[in-house]
């Protein structure tokens, strides 16, 4: 007992923690945290993004609420905590799926998905809905036309001077620019000023540094066609795989329907079968 007593006595007793030691825990926290949430929004910024599909404009190959894997690495970094970008080393390929932001400032340059059909020096010209790169018809299987839709001037482009010009009351001897490039009125009034700046012999001739970007459900797409080219600093990347697809209207997906689309998510989860399940995992 005396030994047990004299033992008890011997060892300290534990103090309670200080607040300097508190202190020092949660600002450890706060830097973990800190370094997660920096390590997402590079990972996010530089390698890999996600997507979801709102609109039509690449149907069949995508469909409206297929959820992708957008690869960024090499095409473009966004700064943390910022609105900038740096545009990497890689650069589109012809035919190749890129995501983008549209050069469209009045629409708050909107993120778009499309197929690059043109690169710099790239001569382009569709003659009945069949799309020629430098003289050569370009095989695209992917390419969907709305039998319904059939007619549009976008499907002769660039459009003839006396098929679509008008002149608008100008003397007939002033610059090509004049014209009226319109495209049933579906064309930016910026890109139809400056459209015949760009053709040559009937050929649209892209830019050094720009692309020419089409959706693969031709009739159903606000393109390159109506908008003209996308600067390079513009690209964002190229899609990998489909994670997730749900079957559900347009206008969930779209920018500030976080309500609807949470409603969505839900759904899929009592009801399983808006889930396209066959779309699961298909890579692009």
């Amino acid at each position: 007992m005396k030994a047990e007593a004299v033992a008890d006595a011997v060892t300290p007793a534990k103090k309670p923690p200080t607040a300097s030691t508190a202190n020092e825990r949660i600002w450890r926290e706060v830097v973990s945290w800190f370094w997660v949430i920096l390590a997402f929004l590079l990972i996010e910024g530089t390698l890999v993004q996600a997507r979801v599909i709102p609109s039509g404009s690449m149907e069949r190959t995508v469909l409206v609420g297929d959820h992708l894997i957008v690869s960024r690495m090499g095409y473009d970094a966004g700064i943390p905590f910022t609105p900038y970008h740096v545009p990497l080393w890689r650069s589109p390929k012809r035919q190749q799926i890129i995501v983008f932001r549209a050069p469209l400032p009045e629409q708050g340059n909107p993120d778009f998905i499309k197929r690059c059909i043109g690169v710099p020096g790239d001569r382009i010209k569709i003659v009945a809905g069949q799309v020629f790169v430098n003289g050569t018809r370009l095989n695209e299987p992917y390419a969907y036309r709305d039998q319904f839709a059939a007619g549009s001037s976008a499907e002769n482009y660039p459009p003839a001077d006396n098929a679509v010009g008008t002149f608008a009351g100008h003397d007939a001897s002033l610059e090509p620019r004049a014209f009226d490039y319109t495209l049933d009125g579906r064309a930016t009034p910026e890109w139809s000023a400056d459209m015949a700046n760009h053709i040559v012999n009937g050929e649209l001739v892209v830019p050094k540094g720009h692309y020419f970007m089409m959706g693969d459900n031709r009739d159903n797409s606000n393109d390159s066609r109506f908008w003209g080219f996308v600067p390079r600093e513009n690209i964002i990347g190229t899609p990998l795989i489909i994670y997730m697809s749900i079957d559900a209207p347009d206008g969930v997906w779209g920018p500030g329907e976080a309500v609807q689309r949470f409603a969505t998510y839900a759904s899929a989860l009592i009801h399983p079968g808006i889930i396209r399940w066959n779309r699961l995992f298909h890579t692009l």
